[in-house]
């Protein structure tokens, strides 16, 4: 009954989520590097990948700076080795309607993984993490985009 009733208020109330119906018209840049590929194919699904391979079409363009990777330790054992280590991401982002610039913010994530002994093994923990701080850092400035262009439009 509960759920019923809060069904039917957030009906009454033009309630909309952010990432309702098709694709949005957001042309992202190409980011350099390879985590930037990898962010750049992370927010075109998020926006509907409408727009991949030019901006000419595209109502909005979003332009994104992924800075390097940085990384730190995070944990050590009683001989002083490396157990865990942290690795953060910071990006900047402008988004555009035409020449007109509607927002513009920084955004970072970071995620700490396990320090191994094999090298395989550690450097797929690595780029475990490397790939779940872009997912995060995808995420965080397709909802600020998002916001911004729902504002715009309503």
């Amino acid at each position: 009954m509960k759920k019923i009733l809060l069904c039917l208020m957030l009906a009454g109330c033009s309630f909309q989520p952010v990432f309702s119906g098709g694709d949005t018209d957001v042309y992202v840049a190409p980011i350099s590097g390879i985590n930037g590929i990898e962010l750049r194919n992370s927010l075109n699904a998020k926006f509907g990948g409408a727009h991949e391979e030019s901006a000419e079409n595209a109502k909005y363009n979003l332009t994104v700076n992924l800075r390097d990777p940085n990384t730190h330790y995070t944990a050590l054992n009683r001989a002083g080795g490396a157990t865990w280590q942290e690795v953060k991401l910071n990006a900047s982002y402008v988004l555009k309607e035409g020449n007109k610039e509607i927002a513009r913010g920084d955004e970072s994530a970071a995620e700490s993984y396990a320090i191994v002994g094999y090298l395989v093994a550690a450097t797929a923990s690595y780029n475990n993490a490397v790939m779940n701080t872009i997912n995060v850092l995808s995420e965080k400035i397709s909802m600020h985009v998002m916001a911004e262009i729902r504002k715009l439009e309503n």
